[in-house]
């Protein structure tokens, strides 16, 4: 299967909630989102605004940078938000039970660089990227598998 991308560039935190939220719409169990960018790219707000985007009811949507995971129960799927910054071992990732997430929940991955080998075919990838202005993000998505062309349409 050949790479597909899509890039735009969103101009402000509430353009990329906006944008977290649409995807969000067309997310279901079984979908995993690679999040990747450097330390303040976006990353977590965009996944923060997605999770709040499923949830029945407002929750509090921290960053899962010292719990690993975070989980919250959503009318679709369980959704799993994980930042993987300080692993090391991709042991330690099947400890958490990420692998088996992989195909049962909807998953935001934040450091997906250290999932190595245990990277999901399906997934789709998501770099971000600073842009030219202060607020201004670049996000390209990656995806090889097909199901992501019907998800992402109209995305851009």
């Amino acid at each position: 299967m050949s790479v597909q991308r899509l890039s735009f560039t969103v101009s402000s935190p509430d353009e990329t909630t906006q944008r977290a939220t649409a995807l969000g719409q067309n997310l279901g169990a079984g979908d995993v989102l690679l999040l990747d960018g450097d330390v303040g790219a976006g990353k977590t707000h965009f996944a923060r605004s997605l999770i709040q985007s499923l949830l029945s009811r407002p929750e509090d949507v921290p960053s899962p940078t010292f719990t690993l995971v975070q989980t919250y129960a959503s009318d679709r799927s369980e959704i799993w938000h994980a930042d993987l910054y300080r692993l090391t071992s991709t042991h330690e990732i099947e400890e958490l039970g990420l692998t088996d997430a992989f195909e049962t929940d909807i998953c935001l991955i934040e450091w997906p660089d250290r999932l190595g080998e245990l990277t999901p075919e399906h997934a789709l990838t998501l770099h971000f990227t600073p842009g030219a202005a202060e607020d201004t993000r670049k996000i390209t998505a990656e995806w090889t598998h097909d199901k992501w062309r019907a998800k992402l349409k109209g995305w851009s």
